[in-house]
């Protein structure tokens, strides 16, 4: 196989994974197979022990923080809430946003000058946000909007503090074996204080999925690809998680395709395309 199909081919694999985190929580979450505490807790341990034995439980054990494993906690428990109310395009819209929003906040708290379009990117994505989230029939649930804004917020964190690691699946088989013991603490009393039933088989193998295939895999596929992308290709294929994620909740739920869901999804993924290339061209 040629390599540039090759390579095509690992990209799109690796972002249909990270789109089918988004359509496996909604499956679990809208048929109630799953609560969000105990898919959260069997998506981070499984997880965790696919990534330990991809790059050796010693390494896992010995990389990674707590901090960073905190704010991959934060992610995937708010994650998982938010999409007990969110349909599954629009969580990972408003997931893919705030992260990226998120990132090039931080960059501007750190003193980072940006350019012009640049920030008419960023302002472009704020407004399709709004868009999104203005009141009405199509409006998005509130709270779950939230909580999509808090994973984006965790993962936005988690996102940068791993920013140029020379190792980054050994740092994130690392930070999941810490976000699984933080969940194995909290989850358990969550689970008691809210009540969540048991997960059934189904709720059980979509969380495992999620956990050892779409995101464990997942990452190890992607960080592979990163190897032999452009910043720009990387870049571009992010943008197609949350369509891809939206095809999903249509299949898979029979989701609805709303024209405030496709004004928003042009307006921040256009505007996070422009922010990410004016970065790149913009001088130091």
């Amino acid at each position: 196989m040629a390599f540039p199909l090759r390579l095509f081919l690992v990209t799109a694999l690796a972002m249909t994974a990270f789109a089918a985190n988004s359509v496996l929580a909604r499956l679990a979450m809208a048929t109630g197979e799953a609560g969000p505490w105990s898919f959260t807790l069997i998506r981070l341990v499984s997880g965790a022990v696919v990534l330990a034995l991809i790059v050796s439980p010693r390494r896992a054990i010995t990389s990674g923080s707590w901090a960073s494993g905190a704010a991959l906690l934060l992610y995937a428990a708010a994650f998982s809430l938010a999409y007990l109310t969110l349909a599954t395009g629009t969580g990972a819209l408003i997931l893919f946003a705030i992260v990226q929003i998120t990132m090039i906040g931080w960059g501007i708290l750190q003193g980072e000058r940006l350019a012009a379009a640049r920030w008419a990117g960023l302002a472009l994505a704020l407004g399709g946000l709004v868009w999104l989230l203005l009141p009405g029939l199509e409006a998005p649930p509130l709270i779950g909007a939230l909580l999509m804004g808090a994973a984006g917020i965790g993962w936005g964190i988690y996102s940068l503090r791993g920013r140029g690691a020379d190792q980054p699946t050994v740092l994130t088989a690392g930070n999941f074996a810490r976000a699984s013991v933080l969940a194995i603490v909290i989850a358990g009393p969550a689970l008691l204080l809210s009540g969540e039933a048991a997960p059934s088989i189904e709720g059980i193998v979509y969380a495992l999925a999620s956990g050892a295939i779409t995101s464990a895999l997942g990452y190890a596929i992607w960080y592979a690809a990163l190897r032999d992308l452009s910043a720009s290709l990387a870049a571009i294929a992010q943008l197609t998680v949350p369509a891809i994620a939206a095809i999903g909740g249509m299949v898979f739920l029979s989701e609805p395709l709303t024209l405030r869901f496709v004004i928003a999804t042009g307006l921040i993924l256009g505007g996070v395309a422009l922010a990410s290339f004016a970065r790149r061209r913009s001088p130091n």
